[in-house]
This record gives C-alpha cells, structure tokens and sequence, in this order.
C-alpha cells in the first residue's frame, strides 16, 4: 500500500513490481470497476515501512526492505532477510529474465526460501566461480542449481574455481569458449542477488580457509578493506581496493556488476553496516534487504 500512500504512478508501479505499466492499468481499472476488492491496511508493531523509505531517501535506493527476525541470533538474521529477499525475487520476475548470483551465507538463505514455481524461461546464472567446498551449500555452483530448481528453471554454472593460482591461469580460464559465454551472460542479467561480504567472525572468507587464510584477512584489513561484492574488495569509501587477488578472479568486476539492471544487497547484522553503508554509498546496489537494527545503524548520523 505504500505505491498509493507515495501518490506512485503507473509506470513507477510498473517497474517496481516487474509488470508493463498497461498491465498495472488495466488491473487497476478492473479493480475499480468490479469493486471486487476492498483493502485495509493495519501495520504490526514491527513494521519498518518508515525506516524502508529513509533508506531508500539516504541511498537513492529503488526499494528497501527491511525483514524482523525472530530472534536476536544471527541465524534468525539470515533466515528473515533470506525469507524477504526470495519473496522480492519471486515478485519482480518476470519470463525471460536472467537472475546472476554470488555466494554466501545470505544467498543461501534466499535459496531455502524461494517457493517452487515453473519459469521455464528464465535462467539462474553464476557471476562468480566456485568458491570453497564443492559439496558446501553455500558454493556458487550449489546455489545455482537450488535456485533453478526452485524456479523450475534452466541454469548456468562457471566450471572454474572463483580464485585461482596465477593470471595466467585465469587469462586462460575466461579464454575458453564456455566460460566466457557464462561470463557474458552474468553481464547481461536482469536481477542479480548480491552477497555483500565483511571480515568479521561470521565472514564466509574468514571461515573458508580454501579460500583466504587468516593472513590474507588480516592483510586486506592493513589495505583498507571493509567489504566485498564477489571478492571484489572496496573500502570504507566505497572505492575498489587494489589487491594481489584482482587478476586471479574469475568473475564479474564492480563495473560490470554495477551495470547489471537490478542489483539486490542481502546482508544484515552489525559486521555488515560499514561494508553495507560502503557499498551503498558507492552505488553497487540499488536494492536492499536487511533487518531493522542494521537498517538503522545504516541512517544514523557518523
């Protein structure tokens, strides 16, 4: 009910819920006409609605949602933005879209949550090679086929590790024909969901030691880094932060993924807010889903 409360118009609505703005007035319309449909509106106690629309204000966001978890565990935590994150997914989809995904604990937790559906022409994609245990949850190749499969969709997988030995390793890597396919069609996604990564204690970097080790989480903190979208590393200012990992990633860079139409944050939690606010301020998302506690650590004033 908030499009009407903001005196939104169609095409706004339009392109908020992923529908052609003659299909929103013709719904409207008939709506209207049959009197079939009487709403009201009462908000919980836990309603965020105000503190969703200072995000959007503060960060020149398209949406905000901002999730209430059940308990004050982080767990509760990725179980409540993961539940918000899969039901914006499933609302602004439409056939034909591509939908690109990172990795990570919260992109997990949107998998878990998206109801099954039949979208045969859409495609779930990888934006980032695999990362970490090939039989974990949270690897990009997983994710992907959870997705897909919850979609009833087709899906693409990038068959490379997301951080390999050398450059020249990844230079051939990005040269073979089928990955850079995946690759392009990571660029050209309609929706991406976005992980955004920090180093604290429950950082999937810090606890996949195939990944980082300790030493290299330390030594990135040295260089600045507060967060991280797809191991591409940015600090507090949001500006990408040149590492020894840059030219051994197979994946999108910051560029690209900024390019991409729709790009939905999901993260929440205290360690999140600078890398959040980071990524926010620098525009690499256009779309937030987090909890109220970190929403509001995310307006305060520094």
């Amino acid at each position: 009910m908030r499009e009407r409360e903001e005196d939104r118009t169609q095409a706004q609505i339009a392109a908020r819920f992923g529908l052609s703005r003659i299909k929103v007035s013709r719904m409207l319309t008939r709506a209207r006409e049959e009197g079939v449909v009487r709403i009201t509106v009462c908000p919980p106690a836990s309603d965020h609605s105000s503190l969703e629309r200072e995000l959007e204000r503060t960060y020149r966001l398209d949406e905000a949602i901002v999730a209430e978890p059940r308990g004050p565990d982080y767990t509760d935590v990725l179980e409540a933005i993961g539940r918000a994150a899969a039901d914006y997914l499933v609302r602004v989809l439409v056939d034909g879209d591509t939908v690109g995904l990172t990795w990570g604990n919260s992109i997990l937790a949107t998998a878990a949550s998206i109801e099954s559906s039949v979208r045969p022409e859409c495609r779930v994609v990888q934006l980032l090679g695999g990362l970490g245990d090939q039989e974990s949850g949270i690897h990009g190749a997983e994710l992907v086929r959870r997705v897909a499969n919850r979609l009833g969709c087709r899906a693409r997988n990038i068959h490379a590790p997301g951080i390999v030995s050398a450059p020249q390793v990844r230079d051939a890597l990005i040269a073979d024909p089928q990955v850079a396919d995946t690759l392009e069609l990571g660029r050209r996604s309609d929706v991406a969901l976005l992980g955004v990564g920090a180093l604290g204690p429950h950082s999937v970097l810090r606890n996949s030691e195939s990944v980082l080790s300790e030493k290299d989480c330390r030594e990135l903190q040295r260089r600045g880094v507060v967060g991280d979208i797809g191991l591409r590393f940015f600090d507090e200012e949001g500006r990408p932060v040149v590492t020894p990992y840059n030219d051994r990633i197979v994946g999108l860079d910051l560029d690209e993924l900024q390019a991409i139409p729709r790009r939905v944050g999901i993260a929440g939690g205290h360690e999140k807010v600078k890398a959040l606010r980071a990524a926010l301020s620098a525009r690499y998302l256009n779309v937030l889903v987090t909890d109220g506690e970190t929403a509001a650590k995310l307006i305060e004033k520094e």
